[in-house]
């Protein structure tokens, strides 16, 4: 084992990242938020250790990497608490809303959600920084305006059943505060200024695509230039899921790739053509340096989503390469790109974005490395143009192989679903990006100032057209989507362990890392999907019918595609009012509904006066109305208290085993703090009232 670490010393460094991204995880699974400043003793007890080990030669191989643990920990722990921001702590019901339009988006459903900041409330309560509101005017609101309206407000919802996506952990890094409805057109207090800097921008862009090339056409054209993807028709987003094609639309390596090397060849082309420059100045690099700035522009463009991040930092390297004549290491410049991005936003390591980019492009390269020599050899000694066809369209094949089984696993672990046929897809939709939709997509930008770029968004809507026809056709066919059941955290895991040692090293031991990836498969088959689901106010109920499905009460779209995810597939059975369901388990009547499976029964109650009746002929009572001890003695009881503290909660009725939100997330900064009602605004004295008033501004 040490002969063989030896061997690889050269590839030590790049297990560095690795171990920042595992302190980082060790912070996001705490159950409890650790005390403020433990990062910092944490990373100095670290490098004490590394000082002593060294001197026994174990300092890189130890002591390295606990200082880079300590490290992840410590920027995971710094970076919460840097966002940390005023949070609305219950409802607002309707009250009056004034604030600068930071950001605004166009949904393709109509209306369009407007982020504010600074804003300004009539509200009791802690006022947060930011907030995001969806309004049903079609009108856009000009970025940078100060706009008054009515709303309803509430906190970032909390998931919608345990381990389910965490859009308030998500909304706590980007410092959002509350979401909400606009009720009242808003009013224009302070018109936007001549200039207000990339949002504005973006919002021109998106505005001027979308007006020009619309439906699904003009929302895809855009996402690839801005980053935005609400403009995209809710179908057209699913064949790109399905099909295995929404890496298309987020702006990642691909899409900066072929925006540096147009960049690149076409200024060191046209300086070309000036001999008293390019005899006397160094135009490659000028170049390269202007390519750079390009890039840099497009990640700020399309709002620096993780993705671009990882592509900037890589093609950066690469380009900076160029200017001091040095070849780039491409496995390094995945190592640094991922330590750049783990410690400017160490949140980002437990999202899609973050895994499934880092993976492909990891799995890339190491299959580069190996298939490189001979490809490169049968290509010098077949060099007619039908060979190199064939050669560009095995190439293009491997790498959609191998990028889609790195992050096939990622994708199912966080949306649940397989795409099969994507290999297909990506023949047929890769090429189209880089031969006509990127290039003009760019064109389009440079013309838009001139008010010419309508002549480059034809051919660009002819590709996107022809991509998203591709995107259908695959989604259409049969099995072109395979939901999957939840993976377990440790499936992740050691699946990402053995992808990792399989990619790092070179020598023959690297296959070890298919054990671990082999057990993290098997996490899928050690999922038991719950009996019972209930939302965190007892509206919406779910259980499990005979035939294995999901039977929901109601509920928006959003909450039946994330219990069908978490614990699907649905029924198409209508819930039973008055009736009895096609099984003969669940029956509704008399105020409530009693499920029964083999000797267990379940009673699901929204009434009061149904609630003595429920609790003689139940064995668990699951109430939308506080219970308190009415059920005392006769069966287990989650009542309007216990959702209210914990969120939604799912049941395992074979084990007994319940499991709600507030377990699943722990006691962090972002959790569910559940707040009593406070007096009303006429209840509090004068005093108290202008206090509030100055604590919040």
């Amino acid at each position: 084992m040490v002969q063989r670490l030896l061997l690889e010393r050269e590839r030590w460094p790049l297990w560095l990242p690795v171990f920042l991204g595992l302190g980082i995880a060790v912070y996001f699974g705490l159950g409890v938020e650790p005390p403020g400043g433990l990062g910092a003793v944490c990373v100095a007890l670290a490098l004490g250790v590394a000082v002593v080990l060294r001197r026994w030669g174990l300092g890189f191989l130890v002591g390295w990497p606990l200082v880079f643990v300590a490290l992840g920990f410590a920027a995971a722990q710094a970076r919460s608490a840097w966002v940390a921001a005023p949070v609305l702590e219950r409802p607002s019901g309707r009250v009056v809303v004034q604030g600068l339009a930071d950001e605004v988006e166009p949904l393709a459903e109509g209306g369009q959600r407007v982020t504010l900041i600074q804003p300004r409330l009539d509200w009791d309560g802690p006022v947060p920084a930011k907030l995001r509101l969806r309004l049903k005017q079609n009108d856009p609101v000009p970025v940078g305006a100060v706009i008054r309206l009515d709303a309803i407000l509430v906190p970032p919802p909390q998931p919608m059943a345990p381990g389910a996506f965490d859009f308030a952990r998500h909304a706590w890094f980007m410092g959002l505060g509350a979401v909400g409805t606009g009720l009242s057109a808003p009013q224009i207090v302070t018109p936007s200024p001549s200039a207000w800097g990339l949002n504005r921008l973006r919002q021109i862009i998106l505005e001027r695509m979308t007006r020009q090339l619309p439906g699904g056409t003009g929302g895809v054209a855009a996402a690839l230039v801005t980053g935005e993807t609400s403009a995209i028709p809710r179908g057209v987003l699913d064949d790109y899921r399905d099909s295995g094609l929404a890496h298309l639309l987020s702006i990642s390596g691909l899409h900066m790739s072929l925006l540096a090397g147009m960049a690149f060849f076409v200024l060191r082309g046209g300086l070309a053509l000036i001999p008293s420059v390019a005899l006397r100045h160094p135009i490659k690099k000028w170049a390269a340096g202007l390519a750079m700035l390009a890039t840099f522009f497009y990640m700020l463009l399309a709002g620096a989503p993780v993705p671009a991040q990882r592509a900037f930092v890589m093609t950066g390297i690469v380009l900076l390469a160029v200017l001091l004549d040095r070849s780039a290491l491409s496995m390094r410049l995945v190592a640094w790109a991922a330590i750049g991005v783990l410690l400017l936003s160490p949140e980002a390591l437990i999202g899609p974005s973050f895994q499934m980019s880092f993976a492909a492009v990891m799995a890339l390269i190491a299959s580069y490395e190996k298939l490189a020599g001979p490809l490169s050899a049968w290509g010098a000694n077949h060099k007619a143009w039908h060979h190199r066809v064939a050669l560009y369209v095995v190439g293009l094949m491997l790498s959609s192989l191998v990028a889609g089984s790195a992050t096939a696993l990622y994708g199912a672990y966080h949306f649940n679903r397989f795409a099969p046929f994507s290999l297909l897809a990506n023949l047929a939709a890769v090429p189209l990006t880089g031969a006509v939709v990127m290039p003009s997509a760019m064109v389009a930008l440079l013309l838009m100032p001139l008010g010419l770029d309508g002549l480059a968004l034809v051919p660009l809507g002819w590709g996107v057209d022809a991509i998203n026809w591709v995107a259908a056709q695959v989604a259409s066919l049969p099995g072109a989507a395979t939901l999957l059941p939840p993976l377990p955290s440790w499936g992740l895991a050691a699946f990402t362990l053995g992808g990792l040692w399989l990619g790092l090293w070179k020598e023959t031991w690297r296959l070890w890392g298919l054990l671990p990836m082999g057990a993290g498969l098997a996490g899928f088959l050690t999922v038991t999907p719950p009996d019972i689901l209930v939302d965190g106010r007892g509206y919406s109920f779910a259980v499990r019918m005979a035939d294995g499905s999901l039977l929901v009460n109601r509920g928006g779209r959003l909450l039946r595609d994330t219990w069908e995810r978490r614990a699907g597939p649905l029924s198409d059975e209508p819930w039973p009012k008055n009736a009895v369901s096609a099984d003969q388990n669940l029956a509704c009547g008399a105020g409530f509904c009693l499920w029964r499976d083999r000797d267990r029964r379940v009673a699901y109650v929204q009434k009061d006066e149904a609630v003595q009746d429920a609790c003689a002929s139940a064995d668990w009572v699951i109430a939308a109305v506080p219970l308190r001890d009415k059920c005392r003695g006769r069966a287990r009881v989650i009542d309007r208290f216990d959702l209210w503290r914990g969120g939604a909660h799912v049941l395992w009725l074979s084990s007994g085993r319940v499991d709600s939100v507030a377990r699943w997330q722990g006691d962090r900064p972002w959790s569910h703090h559940p707040v009593k009602r406070r007096k009303k605004p006429e209840e509090i004295p004068a005093s108290s009232e202008k206090e509030t008033e100055n604590d919040d501004s």
